[in-house]
């Protein structure tokens, strides 16, 4: 049987305790979502469908790309950021590991660009 959601245009199909229905769907809630529904569904379905057609293009090998109106930005020099801090440049080889003494001497001594404590 229905359970009576007392919002206009909103049945619940599924079973419904007695507690789920006084603490969760309550009409204000029923109504929120009721409402959310009514408002955003057409934009919602109008979004997944757009999802399948991009689908089927990356499907074809059409990958994705930058916008071809934002090549402005991506070729102004102003929007580049700063390079990396000279820690930070070469992180092909790191050492990540516990804080206990002999862990850190053996990373000091292991050549590695990096060090990361692991204070876990």
């Amino acid at each position: 049987m229905p359970f009576d959601s007392k919002v206009p245009g909103v049945t619940i199909l599924g079973k419904v305790t007695p507690q789920q229905a006084s603490e969760i769907l309550t009409p204000e809630a029923l109504l929120f979502v009721a409402t959310l529904h009514r408002t955003f569904n057409a934009t919602r379905k109008t979004l997944l469908q757009k999802r399948v057609l991009r689908q089927q293009q990356i499907d074809q090998g059409i990958l994705p790309d930058f916008l071809p109106e934002t090549k402005n930005i991506r070729d102004d020099i102003s929007w580049r950021g700063a390079v990396p801090a000279p820690g930070l440049a070469d992180r092909r080889v790191e050492i990540t590991g516990p804080v206990d003494r002999k862990m850190v001497i053996n990373a000091l001594n292991s050549g590695a660009a990096t060090f990361m404590a692991d204070f876990e």
